[in-house]
């Protein structure tokens, strides 16, 4: 696991290594352990470590027998062993035995398709000295960042922004239509920055830039059909015999490992599969609050006894809350405002102090269909059809009456479902997540944005569309790829990757195996949505190992208080930052706008806590 970097001229230039130095300096949290770079005409080549394997013989870059293939990779190829076998017999020769070396001899026998016999996280970055061309390249999924600029003749790449900007002979200019999707999505999604001229290398692609020009090339993808034509009892024995696999895999380390445990289905499955696998308890690590009826510790906890881990916890409060803010703004280098952030960045930090590597549950809500809306959308499609009398009118009007079936500001079940049927906003079905969503709708965006910025009301909904209608399949098949090609890579792994580095510790992600995904793709929609309820396979696959208040739960998410502490202790603060005098957001925003904001959120009149937090969240990265 390391932060990579690099810039490549289409001419005989060589880089200067004190730039590179620059570069690799503002990643350094990435890489503790050490750097190394390569220089040669036309590439320069740097990185920091995080030595997880091979610690004594992986240094980095490395390059192949005679030196003329040099590569640096971000990520871990947790089937290295099985590739370091194979290409021994076919002739390779090791000088280590880490999985970045695997990566040279790849290329030497596949070439550009070298990438996709990585079975893990990676991005990575090849110089081939004969053909003077440079590959780049992330996985399948994006759990690993690269981002990269093109500007007279010269490639720059960085697994950070502010790695990259450091190469740059000036900072870009915002980008304003990027900006308009970030408050839309809370996320500015690829190949988008919010800079202009600078790019996110999308997953499953790789950039091939050879004589001063650059091809883009998409590698993978995944196929929903044929579907699964086997009984639920062989589902299950395949599943299980998946998941365990991929969770073996990822034992596989020289340094101590854990996993965050939240209290959920996913992670507590992940758990319960270390726990067969190891021989020593597992270290666990969960966060809570001390809002109640945000905190999942107790659902942790009955984890943790199940299966006797070394169970460590911490409580997160508002107190300190604004330098948290300040210092994971860097971090992400972008606006970004999924606020879950906070309490991942806390735990990290705790979770540094006994291991370097954490497994975790990312990717079993878009795998098996857990969130909520996957089977409240049917309903929503059914609903809306209704005459606009009845649904508009009649039925909201009843169900606002209706007490809320849970203690949390987003309740479980079919109350709280008729309730959100109820206040759909207008946006297309099939971009499901904004119209589940509650960050800035297009009406609530041109109220924002001053006059003399305009801009498509739609945007955020048509690139969601643009996804769901490029497969076959069902409308779940398709909601779950649109949400595995923009809200898994844009929001959920750039939050994971980007606070587990901050702590200098790796995440792994085994419902995020490939193999695991192609599976579970053609898992049929029966096995996934029940009535009210998602992960139906994996909940009857791994229902023995669940204690029965993790079987009975639904889905909760990673919540947390925002809209409290906006009402409350961090109010001042807040409206400080977004309309005080002098305050970055005049440039593009109606004051009155956002101060209207804050007080219809203080008074109770609506919960504006995302849409003010995403506004914190720019505003904090301006200032930075």
């Amino acid at each position: 696991m390391c932060g990579i970097c690099g810039i490549s001229y289409a001419d005989q230039r060589i880089p200067e290594r004190s730039l590179l130095e620059k570069m690799t300096r503002a990643i350094l949290h990435r890489g503790p352990d050490g750097d190394g770079f390569y220089l040669n005409p036309g590439i320069g080549l740097g990185m920091r470590r995080l030595a997880i394997i091979d610690i004594a013989g992986g240094h980095q870059p490395i390059p192949n027998e005679d030196e003329t293939l040099w590569v640096i990779f971000n990520g871990e190829s947790h089937n290295y062993l099985q590739l370091h076998a194979e290409l021994t017999k076919r002739g390779h020769e090791f000088r280590t035995h880490s999985d970045t070396e695997c990566i040279v001899h790849l290329y030497e026998e596949y070439g550009d398709e070298c990438v996709q016999h990585l079975r893990g996280q990676a991005a990575l970055a090849l110089w081939d000295l004969k053909q003077r061309k440079l590959l780049l390249a992330r996985d399948r999924l994006g759990k690993k960042p690269l981002y990269y600029s093109l500007q007279n003749g010269t490639l720059s790449f960085a697994s950070e922004l502010n790695a990259l900007l450091q190469a740059l002979p000036q900072r870009p200019a915002i980008n304003l239509q990027a900006l308009d999707l970030y408050l839309s999505l809370q996320y500015i999604p690829d190949p988008l920055t919010i800079y202009q001229g600078v790019y996110k290398l999308p997953p499953a692609h790789r950039l091939l830039w050879q004589n001063g020009t650059a091809k883009i090339e998409k590698y993978w993808d995944l196929a929903y059909q044929p579907k699964h034509s086997l009984r639920e009892e062989e589902l299950i024995e395949e599943l299980r015999a998946l998941l365990k696999e991929a969770v073996q895999m990822r034992l596989i380390s020289e340094v101590p490992l854990g996993a965050h445990l939240s209290g959920g289905i996913d992670s507590s499955v992940i758990v319960a599969l270390m726990a067969e696998l190891s021989d020593a308890p597992v270290k666990t690590f969960s966060v809570g609050f001390e809002e109640q009826s945000f905190s999942e510790l107790q659902y942790a906890r009955a984890v943790a006894q199940t299966y006797s881990t070394d169970h460590h916890e911490f409580i997160l409060t508002f107190e300190n809350l604004p330098a948290t803010l300040e210092t994971i703004t860097r971090h992400f280098g972008e606006p970004f405002a999924d606020p879950s952030a906070i309490p991942l960045y806390h735990i990290s930090k705790v979770t540094r102090e006994h291991v370097t590597v954490v497994l975790n549950g990312d990717g079993g809500d878009e795998n098996f269909a857990g969130y909520q809306r996957y089977w409240l959308d049917p309903l929503a499609n059914r609903y809306l059809q209704a005459p606009p009398f009845l649904t508009r009118r009649l039925i909201p009007s009843i169900v606002h009456h209706l007490p809320d079936s849970a203690a949390r500001p987003v309740g479980q079940g079919l109350v709280n479902g008729l309730k959100r049927l109820g206040r759909l906003p207008h946006i297309d079905p099939r971009a499901s997540i904004l119209r589940w969503g509650s960050y800035f709708s297009p009406a609530q965006r041109a109220q924002l944005w001053k006059a003399e910025f305009q801009f498509d009301p739609h945007n955020a909904q048509n690139l969601l569309i643009e996804q769901f209608d490029s497969i076959e399949g069902s409308w779940l098949d398709k909601t779950l790829y649109t949400d595995l090609h923009t809200y898994l890579p844009g929001d959920l792994l750039v939050k994971a990757d980007r606070m587990a580095m901050a702590a200098s510790i790796e995440p792994r992600s085994p419902f995020l195996d490939y193999k695991v995904m192609e599976w579970s793709a053609r898992v049929p929609d029966r096995f996934k949505v029940r009535g009210m309820s998602g992960k139906y396979l994996l909940r009857k696959a791994f229902a023995k190992e669940l204690p029965a208040p993790i079987q009975r739960r639904g889905k909760q998410g990673f919540g947390i208080p925002i809209g409290v502490w906006f009402r409350g202790p961090l109010y001042a603060w807040s409206k400080e930052l977004l309309i005080g005098s002098g305050n970055p957001m005049e440039q593009w925003f109606r004051r009155q706008t956002i101060h209207s904001l804050l007080e219809e959120h203080r008074n109770g009149k609506a919960d504006h806590g995302k849409r003010i937090y995403a506004l914190v969240m720019l505003a904090l990265w301006h200032q930075g």
